[in-house]
């Protein structure tokens, strides 16, 4: 048997080299993490074209809750390439896509009768969540956080608050939205310590925000993620979320749960907003939605919905493969319990990171839920300074090593393998992360 990773040849090796110097010339600026040029994918495992074997610790960014090829969903894009691949079900009518539809809403986290629009991608269900909050409240204005993450198209871009880069050279994006900081314990904006803050970072939209500037009848809407995910993997205190869905109860304000990185079992909840005890009236969905076929899906309450044509469409929405490949997706999570593993194997996760921030300085936190986790990285726990460089060297070792790490937030790295990954082959990897915290100091 070979060991996993496997490096044969430095990577990359001569053959990625190739294929990233086209690559590079031909395709626009993007978010390039590490020079991996991948050959093919199974399970938990990756190979590039040079022979070499990895370990996957980001699942495409946290799109593969399933692995990499699973049987269940490949043998469904199969099967529903050979009927047809698309007809427009914005505009005609396939079974497919009404079973995914009927499927979805019993699944979801809306309370009571629910209606669904399907796109490509996050930012694109997040976009529909915006425009249906606007029509059926018919206010203009909305709330989402600092550090938040809701897509980079130009409505959403106006939510997303994660990174200065994002919105260098965009201004103006869409107007009217208002940014609070988020419960980030570990780095509190208002220099607090929880629980003897008293929550004052949800407290503040009513008791300032609404008193002083932001008149909360022309508020459509609050987009919310359960774990931010972009902004650094930051979990808050279930209280925070509460307090702002009642809030939000209180002035008529559409409650959004933008799931596209922590739901589809990721945290150990089938949804992560689960965690908190809130239910929302949108719902936000995508990346591990088609398991690594692009959709989207934004679920709501029946009485929101636009009801007149032509409101809100688009041409791919509800693509027959991709709504084939979401049905076995969730067949696949509920058949095989995955998101009773992620919480078993999250355990797991969180115990040997633990060990690790007690054993490595350059450790400042370990957060995260089910198998949704990372460590943030700083140069003094006492200062909390961020270990940024350090963190992109450590991500490199891991590569150079064998294991796909991805980073967010701050300093941060994330570890979000598919949900079915072995133990075995979950403490191969975390030995490779810890390897690489302890030569890079």
């Amino acid at each position: 048997m070979v060991k996993v990773p496997n490096i044969v040849v430095e990577p990359p090796g001569p053959k990625a080299k190739a294929i990233i110097e086209v690559d590079t010339k031909y395709l626009a600026t993007s978010t390039k993490a590490a020079p991996i040029a991948v050959e093919r994918a199974e399970g938990s495992l990756v190979w590039d074209v040079d022979g070499n074997t990895f370990l996957d610790f980001a699942s495409g960014v946290a799109v593969m809750n399933l692995g990499h090829s699973h049987p269940a969903v490949v043998k469904a894009i199969r099967e529903q390439a050979d009927r047809f691949t698309h007809f427009a079900g914005t505009d005609y009518y396939y079974e497919v896509q009404s079973r995914l539809a009927e499927r979805i809403c019993a699944v979801s986290n809306v309370p009571g009768e629910k209606r669904v629009f399907f796109s490509n991608s996050g930012t694109e269900s997040n976009e529909a969540a915006l425009k249906l909050a606007r029509w059926s409240t018919q206010r203009k204005l909305f709330i989402s956080f600092i550090g938040g993450f809701h897509g980079r198209t130009m409505g959403s871009l106006s939510l997303t608050a994660s990174k200065t880069v994002q919105q260098e050279r965009y201004f103006p994006t869409m107007p009217g939205v208002t940014h609070l900081p988020f419960a980030y314990c570990y780095r509190c904006a208002y220099h607090l310590e929880y629980p003897s803050c008293g929550i004052w970072c949800a407290r503040v939209l009513e008791e300032l925000h609404f008193e002083d500037y932001l008149p909360a009848d022309e508020v459509a809407a609050m987009f919310i993620e359960p774990i931010q995910g972009e902004g650094g993997y930051v979990v808050p205190p279930k209280e925070f979320v509460q307090i702002m869905h009642d809030t939000c109860k209180r002035h008529g304000i559409l409650f959004v749960d933008d799931e596209v990185q922590a739901g589809m079992a990721r945290t150990g909840r089938m949804w992560g907003m689960e965690h908190h005890g809130v239910v929302p009236d949108i719902m936000c969905s995508a990346k591990a939605l088609g398991s690594g076929v692009p959709i989207g899906a934004t679920v709501f309450r029946k009485e929101l919905d636009w009801g007149k044509k032509g409101s809100h469409s688009n041409t791919y929405g509800g693509n027959a493969i991709a709504c084939a490949a979401a049905l076995a997706t969730i067949d696949a999570i509920e058949k095989e319990e995955l998101a009773k593993q992620a919480e078993k194997k999250g355990a797991h996760l969180r115990k040997r990171l633990d060990e690790m921030m007690h054993d490595h300085e350059l450790i400042g936190d370990v957060r995260g839920l089910g198998l949704m986790q990372a460590i943030e990285l700083v140069k003094d726990r006492r200062t909390k300074a961020p270990a940024c460089k350090e963190r992109d060297a450590v991500e490199q070792l891991c590569f150079k090593r064998g294991l796909v790490a991805i980073g967010c937030g701050k300093s941060g790295i994330r570890i979000i393998p598919p949900l079915n990954i072995s133990m075995e082959l979950l403490d191969a990897g975390l030995a490779v992360l810890e390897g690489a915290v302890k030569d890079v100091k």
